[in-house]
């Protein structure tokens, strides 16, 4: 009796009566075959008519995009990558009708041609997929991460800091309120038993209040106050001038820059200051960036927003 092991005939110049079609080689509910006829089912004019006539022709705009949405769906986001697999993998090769179109056209295609129109090709997609069963919005998966944003790190604001700064400001200010109250005893026919940190009103004191109150010392200045007074009035003109009212207008930009969020970056008002992932373990350092959210189902991106 024969114990010998057995293996199956192999030999890599059998020729083939009937070469094999690719077809026959991808299984019937493979994720290519519902991308393949998702983008059939597009309408391309927008990216097709923007092609220009006359001269070589061209590789089928249709072709490259399933390749290109297949290769993102494999992670494969690559120019070259993608050409490599166009040569050699077969799921590529099916999808590409036999054409090998190199990095460069694949590179050119995206960056150029679906340049602003690959928002509207996502969502036609997103509707197929939801109108053929494959997303439900029933099971929905969100994961984000921060990225930093080009920004200078030490140009953050604050908003409590500014604000807590900005009320020391208005105290200092508030006192020199009271100090040309007292020069100004002619006023009072005018202003009542109010005080002159009743310009701001109920909002507290701003840059228009204060700039109000350098004019009525041009007023006390104009009246020729006795010399003590004049010099008085002039150094407390200099320091609103100069110091205060500055300090105020920046103060009420900063308090205006990060809207509802605590911080902002000064170079980049739409970034935000957080803690990124990489320096997590080995700082709490804070740097501007931005936090990007991308929901998925069935493994289908169906949503993204950045923050």
């Amino acid at each position: 009796m024969d114990t010998r092991a057995k293996f199956k005939q192999y030999g890599m110049d059998q020729p083939q009566l009937l070469p094999p079609s690719l077809d026959e080689l991808i299984p019937e509910k493979h994720i290519v075959r519902v991308i393949n006829e998702l983008i059939d089912q597009l309408d391309l004019e927008a990216i097709e008519s923007s092609y220009k006539g006359g001269g070589t022709s061209s590789y089928a705009p249709r072709m490259l995009l399933k390749l290109i949405v297949y290769a993102y769906a494999e992670k494969n986001y690559s120019g070259r990558q993608i050409a490599k697999l166009v040569r050699e993998n077969i799921l590529y090769m099916w999808l590409s009708g036999g054409n090998r179109p190199d990095f460069r056209t694949i590179n050119r295609f995206r960056s150029e041609r679906l340049k602003g129109k690959i928002q509207g090709v996502f969502t036609e997609v997103l509707e197929k997929l939801i109108e053929g069963g494959y997303v439900k919005l029933e099971h929905y998966f969100l994961d984000g991460t921060k990225i930093e944003a080009n920004a200078n790190r030490y140009s953050f604001v604050w908003k409590k800091s500014t604000h807590n700064r900005r009320k020391q400001l208005e105290q200092k200010v508030s006192e020199l309120f009271e100090k040309i109250d007292r020069l100004q005893a002619e006023e009072d026919a005018e202003y009542g038993d109010e005080d002159l940190e009743e310009l701001g009103g109920d909002k507290g004191l701003d840059s228009e209040a204060l700039q109000e109150l350098a004019k009525r010392l041009d007023q006390i200045l104009a009246d020729k106050p006795e010399p003590k007074e004049a010099r008085e009035v002039k150094k407390t003109k200099k320091q609103i001038e100069d110091d205060l009212l500055p300090r105020l207008i920046k103060y009420e930009q900063y308090e205006a820059m990060p809207g509802d969020r605590n911080s902002c970056s000064k170079t980049d008002a739409d970034a935000t200051f957080m803690q990124m992932k990489e320096d997590h373990m080995r700082n709490r350092s804070l740097k501007a960036g931005y936090n990007v959210q991308v929901g998925t189902e069935g493994q289908y991106i169906v949503g993204f927003s950045v923050h």
